[in-house]
């Protein structure tokens, strides 16, 4: 009988094996709906992981943006800015309240938003008269954007930042927690991330009364009165206490998760950065990224395969690998928003590290012996052996 080998995963969930003990309290106390006390103590303990002054956590962190823009206010016929080289979820939210997107190129420093492009675009926009509402800056891959310079420029135009750390959370911007920096900061829970509970996500801010308004929206927006009152658009978004109990277990490891993914990374560098064609994925002076997936680039000129010929040919060796995001400018749902290069006369940032780029299997529970097996064979076929 042949032994196959197990599926190496890009990024599968890793339980500590505490879990289970804040979930059976919850069973026990018969806290199974929505709210409850592992809701509350894990937004104690995210604020006080994040260094900010409250969490407000969500059935998913797209749902946590979707409040976000609302709590800024983000109408029907308002505009708001977004990093174009992100997953959907970043942009679907500006779309649920009925406002028009432009898009905001990358650049090659960290992968993430350009201070150039951001500076173009705010002063086309105050030009017309129509400045955004908010700016949805993203953390991509762990890798925190240039905060300052983008704050700086935000800040001159009165514009504020949402944070968009859901592949960041446990990294660092210049010694504070990626999420951080803008007015209000979002993490992710999916089952791919760093950490997981499942599905969830967490609104956080220094604001405390926009922690209080996202909690209020997150619970069908009801009034304070003896009967069922409402007076403005609500949503159905808190997390479970029984997920937030796994998210409670999660937090408590979660530097550990970033310093294995770091080894990973580590790792892969040491063995293939001097392979000539291949560039990992930057890490910006003053910045500590969480690995969440390594990534890096192909000279197709000197390798001669694109991504897809090598994800193709990895899976046939049952190890998941996967192309970087197509850039939001370039989805057929975006075709007709605006767009912003990062140098007019180039090709856009984004564009060229999605045909070019690509993501190793980074799970903080993959074993040294199956790292070497990615590396090996990722190795005979960049090299064509």
């Amino acid at each position: 009988m042949v032994n196959k080998k197990k599926r190496i995963l890009l990024s599968s969930p890793h339980m500590s094996g505490n879990e289970q003990n804040y979930i059976n309290n919850a069973f026990e106390e018969n806290w199974i709906a929505p709210l409850g006390p592992n809701v509350d103590q894990f937004e104690t303990d995210i604020a006080a992981y994040a260094g900010v002054k409250g969490a407000s956590v969500t059935s998913s962190g797209t749902g946590a943006i979707h409040l976000a823009l609302d709590i800024l206010r983000v109408r029907r016929g308002d505009s708001v800015f977004c990093s174009t080289f992100t997953f959907i979820a970043s942009a679907n939210p500006v779309l649920y309240l009925g406002a028009d997107l432009t898009f905001i190129d990358s650049e090659v420093e960290t992968w993430n938003m350009s201070p150039v492009a951001l500076e173009r675009a705010l002063a086309n926009a105050k030009k017309e008269n129509k400045l955004p509402k908010a700016i949805i800056v993203v953390n991509l891959y762990g890798q925190s954007a240039q905060m300052d310079e983008l704050l700086e420029i935000s800040n001159s135009y009165n514009v504020p930042i949402i944070e968009d750390a859901a592949e960041s959370l446990g990294s660092e911007y210049k010694g504070k927690k990626s999420g951080t920096l803008g007015k209000i900061g979002i993490y992710s829970f999916n089952g791919n991330k760093i950490i997981t509970t499942s599905g969830g996500g967490v609104l956080i801010s220094d604001d405390e009364e926009i922690i209080a308004k996202s909690r209020f929206l997150a619970t069908q927006a009801r009034d304070e009165a003896p009967h069922y009152q409402h007076s403005v658009v609500g949503y159905n978004y808190r997390m479970s206490n029984i997920l937030a109990g796994v998210g409670i277990a999660q937090l408590q490891v979660l530097d550990e998760r970033v310093k294995r993914r770091r080894e990973i990374f580590d790792t892969y560098y040491q063995e293939l950065s001097t392979i000539e064609g291949l560039n990992f994925m930057p890490e910006l002076s003053g910045t500590k990224s969480n690995r969440w997936l390594t990534t890096l680039t192909i000279n197709q000129e000197i390798i001669k395969l694109n991504p897809y010929e090598i994800m193709d040919k990895m899976n046939t060796v049952d190890i998941e690998t996967r192309a970087l995001w197509k850039p939001l400018h370039m989805q057929p749902l975006f075709k007709e928003n605006k767009f912003y290069k990062d140098k007019e006369n180039e090709d856009a940032v984004a564009s060229r590290l999605f045909f070019n780029g690509l993501c190793l299997p980074s799970g903080s529970n993959m074993s040294e012996s199956n790292q070497a097996r990615v590396i090996q064979n990722f190795k005979k076929i960049v090299q064509g052996k």
